[in-house]
């Protein structure tokens, strides 16, 4: 089993940066796939970015450019940096991981998941 946290949402300006933090506890994902997904009110929850057990990162066309997703092994913790917020990316933030070792933007193919971290962008 493993437990993830999502920690570092909050308010923040239109073209401000946050760094959110998703610690996972119970073994190991190093050889696991992470992703960051988010859904806003009223919406799907849509992927946002992977990255693979092997660090090759995958990003929607949207974010590309502003945002960096990363990993930090030794402390069993993903990150997703932040940058040049928008105000229609307010959303709840989820991370995901896969044992399988490749990303999947499906949601069902995620096992675990974090309960969210809210990210508000205010103009």
């Amino acid at each position: 089993q493993v437990q993830l946290v999502e920690s570092g949402g909050g308010l923040v300006q239109a073209g401000g940066s946050l760094r959110l933090t998703c610690a996972s506890s119970g073994r190991t994902i190093s050889g696991d796939a992470v992703a960051w997904f988010r859904q806003a009110p009223g919406k799907d929850r849509e992927f946002v970015s992977g990255l693979d057990w092997n660090s090759r990162t995958y990003y929607v066309d949207s974010v590309k450019g502003r945002f960096t997703i990363s990993r930090d092994n030794a402390k069993n913790t993903v990150y997703l940096q932040m940058n040049s917020l928008k105000v229609e990316e307010t959303a709840v933030y989820y991370c995901a991981s896969r044992e399988r070792g490749y990303y999947s933007r499906d949601p069902k193919k995620n096992e675990s998941w974090g309960q969210g971290t809210q990210v508000t962008v205010a103009s």
